[in-house]
Parts: structure tokens; sequence; C-alpha cells
């Protein structure tokens, strides 16, 4: 998420009541969560797991839970619990703001596009022209939706990445303020879920179309030309390239990338990044015909083990 304007390191710490390191008129441009940073980015960490790669990471400020020494070129804030103060950026930054009416009157929606009885398009929203948004869509705020898209009946773009931080008294949500975006000539099929990024955007490239019954999680990218089958399951931060086929039932793990134009057959389930143009059946998926070879070297297997017992 970019800041409206750029802040400075002492009126970020200002802002949290944290102690600074660094020249305190050093700018900040905006706050991400650390597999999404830039340059001019905030991001936390609160783990000696992580500590090197938040260091390291293309983010210049850094919020951290321990005084260390900071790399060239950066700055460092430091916090008791810093998952608890970045959070308090976000509240800052991106509050919750109730609607008051089923479409916002900060919604921006372009010539042509028709919004059916019922749905709800929320705060900062940007819908382009010619697309067609039916009954019970819902569509949270800043969500940005191109040229000619449709959008069907039930669904919700941008809710909540699923992210939790586990506490001795629970769970703490880690709140969302990223984006959905859906790009030009995209279909969503009826009772899809798009969940927003947690600081990032979710994006679906221009000319993709899913079936019903589909998640895409929080921080993916979905290349151009896509087709998603019915109840595919896409976990967060994974990256599908162009032309690639998902059909019905897929599921597919975490921070993975399917590359161009890979085709996936129905109810297989990915667990690692797989290379493009080739077909994948199976859980875990392997390229189908080796799997296809496989299951009938194990049906074969069985099929003499049973004739050994009789």
């Amino acid at each position: 998420m970019k800041f409206p304007r750029a802040y400075t390191l002492a009126e970020i710490g200002d802002l949290i009541q944290c102690k600074t390191f660094g020249d305190p008129d050093f700018k900040i441009t905006g706050i991400n969560e650390i597999h999404m940073v830039e340059s001019g980015d905030l991001t936390f960490v609160d783990h000696p797991k992580y500590y090197s790669k938040a260091l390291n990471s293309a983010a210049t400020t850094i919020l951290i839970n321990k005084e260390v020494d900071c790399p060239e070129g950066k700055t460092l804030l430091f916090s008791q619990d810093p998952f608890s103060d970045y959070l308090k950026l976000v509240e800052i930054f991106r509050p919750f703001k109730s609607a008051s009416s089923t479409i916002s009157e900060s919604a921006s929606i372009g010539e042509g596009t028709i919004i059916q009885p019922g749905a709800f398009v929320g705060n900062n929203v940007q819908i382009g022209k010619n697309c067609l948004i039916h009954s019970n869509v819902s569509i949270y705020d800043h969500s940005i939706i191109g040229d000619d898209v449709i959008i069907h009946a039930n669904s919700v773009i941008g809710a909540d990445a699923f992210y939790f931080q586990k506490r001795p008294q629970g769970f703490k949500k880690f709140v969302s303020h990223g984006r959905v975006i859906l790009k030009d000539r995209v279909e969503i099929g009826a009772s899809c879920t798009i969940d927003k990024g947690v600081s990032g955007d979710t994006i679906i490239d221009e000319g993709t179309k899913t079936d019903n019954h589909c998640q895409v999680g929080h921080d993916t990218y979905i290349g151009k030309n896509c087709l998603i089958g019915a109840f595919a399951a896409i976990a967060g931060v994974t990256r599908i390239e162009d032309d690639v086929i998902l059909w019905g039932r897929v599921s597919i793990n975490k921070d993975l990338v399917i590359g161009k134009g890979a085709v996936i057959l129905a109810t297989s389930g990915i667990d690692k990044s797989i290379e493009g143009g080739k077909t994948y059946f199976g859980l875990p998926a392997l390229e189908a015909r080796a799997k296809w070879k496989e299951m009938a070297a194990l049906k074969k297997l069985a099929e003499d083990f049973n004739a050994k017992k009789s």
C-alpha cells in the first residue's frame, strides 16, 4: 500500500511511538509485507529466522523487535511487537469505513456498465466501461475492475486474506489493506471469492475466465487468457502465467509458479512449481503420462499381490 504522500522516519516513529535509527528525514512511501516490498516501503519482522531476509530485502525501512546493525541506505524502527505496530499503521492509513449505501458515492462506474439489483459496490471502487455486475455480487473497498468485465451472482471481490498470527491467547488477524484488480474482459463465475492482497494486490489479468465456486487467495497473480474450472482452490502468493488451464477441483498450494500454457487436469493437487507447456494430473500432480503409467503399475502390483494371496 502506498501512502498518500511520503512520510519521514521521524513522522512514522511518532505515529507508533517507536525508537528510530537513521536519518529522521528519510522518506517512507508505503508499507508492505515482505514478499511484496520495493524501495521506499516499510516492512516488519518479528522472528530471528527472518531477520536477514527482511534486512536484505528491497524494503528501505524495517520495523524490527531487536536492535541490530542497520544496512547501508536503510533505516530501522525498533518495537516490542512489530506485528501489532505494523497493524497500527494499517489502521491509520487505510481504516475501515462503513457503507451508507449499496453503491458508494465514492465509487467510479464507467459508461455502459450495468449493476443488477442487490449488488454492493464499496468505497473508492473503480469499475470500467460496459461491465455487467449481477445480483448479490459484493465488491469491497478499493477494488479495481477493468472494461468489459462480467461478474456473476453471489461472487465476492476483495474479501480479507486468510492470514493470522498464532499467539498464546489465540489467533491475531493480519488486517488486509491490499486490493483486487480485475483487468479487461475478465469473467468471474457465480459464487466465486477473490481475496484482496494483504498489503499488495491480487490481480487477474486480461481475458481470464473462471467457472463457478472458485477461490483465489491473497496476493496471487493470474495471467492473461487463463481458464479456471469450477471449485478450483488457489492459495495465496501464487503466480499463474498466461494461457494456463485449470480444470475442475484443482488445488494449488501457496507461493508456487504455474508456467505459461500448463494444463492441469481435474481433481489434481499442485504442491510445487511446475513448468509451462505440459499437462499434469494427480495428487501430487506429475506430468499426466507419467502419472497414468504410475497408476497402471500400482494397479498391476495390487492385482499380482491379490492373485498370489488367492
